[in-house]
């Protein structure tokens, strides 16, 4: 039984992945009581034939704002992994009224006007940019494979192999809006170790967290897909964000 009172999670996926890759998670926060929201974004996962050129930063955002109004979430806590990260940030200028917290499971942290090119750095943008151009018709990021992603297990790993899909090189180029309200609200940044986060991005979290009381900073000894390597430790720790707000 959960401990504290049921609340929604929302939880956001990562670049090249969809809803499905929370199963594990969402799973055991339903066996605790808590409802569990898994909007998978525009042209990924079981929305892979909606991929185009078009589908931007700004397309996914609108997603994550849709699913909690048309689902009339309130007071959840808001997630995102890796890519998700912007996501949410960008999504909490919007619906930071219906968030007690928000959680950046290795996740991107941006300022206003940033992106994720921005964060990688220059040269693996420029190696994602090659792969759009070699592999992607120039203007999508093909799968990669799970171990990329930390997960080598050969069930868990055939499992993810069998549901990446592209990424559309546009919502890796695009800066963000406003991150004001994110950088405002409660929230908890973990990093996964070894993380796939840039090293001046982890150090953005663990000087909030020291500075900021709201704001929480968490280590899973586990993959970048945490939620597939280790899905009871990110449950404990999601559970442990009802307290945040």
């Amino acid at each position: 039984m959960a401990t504290e009172p049921s609340r929604p999670f929302v939880l956001v996926h990562g670049g090249r992945h969809g809803g499905w890759c929370w199963r594990p998670v969402a799973r055991r926060l339903r066996a605790a009581g808590h409802e569990v929201f898994t909007p998978t974004l525009t042209g990924l996962g079981e929305r892979a034939h909606l991929l185009s050129r078009e589908i931007s930063l700004g397309t996914h955002i609108d997603d994550v704002v849709a699913t909690l109004g048309f689902e009339d979430i309130q007071d959840a806590v808001l997630v995102g992994h890796s890519y998700g990260g912007m996501v949410v940030t960008g999504a909490l200028e919007r619906v930071s009224d219906r968030v007690r917290g928000h959680v950046l499971l290795d996740g991107h942290m941006p300022r206003t006007g940033e992106s994720v090119f921005d964060h990688i750095g220059p040269a693996r943008a420029k190696k994602m940019t090659a792969l759009a151009d070699e592999h992607g018709d120039g203007w999508y990021i093909p799968p990669a494979d799970a171990a990329w992603y930390g997960v080598t297990e050969p069930t868990a790993a055939a499992w993810v192999n069998s549901r990446m899909t592209a990424q559309p090189l546009k919502s890796y180029q695009d800066p963000i809006g406003s991150t004001d309200r994110a950088w405002r609200h409660p929230g908890m940044f973990v990093e996964c170790v070894p993380s796939s986060q840039e090293p001046h991005m982890l150090a953005r979290a663990r000087a909030r967290s020291e500075a900021d009381p709201h704001f929480h900073y968490r280590v899973l000894q586990t993959a970048h897909d945490a939620m597939v390597t280790d899905p009871d430790a990110v449950t404990a720790l999601l559970l442990e964000a009802l307290a945040l707000g």
